[in-house]
């Protein structure tokens, strides 16, 4: 039996407590094993998706959390404490209505059907298309060879073969608000 993909168990929510203001520009920068990843938050077009975001990474909720589902050529998956594709906040939230395609930098959340979004989220590797099924809340501004090297690191040969071997974990969050 091989240990958990997360060494301490993550707290749970009810919801995300309102943490953005309206008419702020907000960042997320997350950093890495691999590197730092700047992302560019689109708060004016998905407030309550990048009001979760922001409220469950200043809760240290992504600290340790790995990318555990990466396909090159499509996407990298993060956001899940258990790091089985399962894990959540303990809370799902609505779909917004969103603006963009799925294209190279691009970031959404990940969910199992309409209105289950939570703590997962993905990063387009590639352009990809896709249903728009997915909230698109975010763009890459800065660290997308971070982007590559996770997208296309060796994978195990189980189940769809995304698991990577080594898992890249987030080792934090850091939010920056103008």
């Amino acid at each position: 039996m091989s240990p958990s993909p997360t060494s301490s168990p993550k707290l749970q929510f009810e919801k995300a407590e309102q943490v953005i203001k309206k008419g702020k520009k907000y960042k997320a920068t997350l950093k890495t094993d691999l590197g730092d990843i700047t992302i560019e938050l689109f708060a004016d077009k998905t407030p309550t998706t990048v009001n979760n975001f922001v409220f469950l990474s200043q809760q240290g909720f992504y600290d340790d959390v790995i990318f555990h589902r990466t396909i090159p050529g499509f996407m990298i998956q993060g956001g899940d404490p258990t790091g089985t594709g399962m894990g959540g906040p303990g809370y799902k939230f609505a779909d917004e209505k969103f603006e963009g395609e799925y294209t190279r930098g691009t970031v959404a959340m990940a969910n199992a059907g309409a209105n289950t979004n939570g703590s997962q989220f993905f990063i387009m590797h590639e352009d990809y298309a896709l249903p728009k099924n997915y909230v698109i809340f975010g763009k890459v501004e800065a660290g997308l060879e971070v982007v590559d090297q996770i997208a296309t690191a060796p994978t195990q040969k189980t189940g769809e073969g995304s698991r990577p071997i080594t898992p890249v974990k987030i080792k934090s969050i850091e939010i920056s608000e103008k």
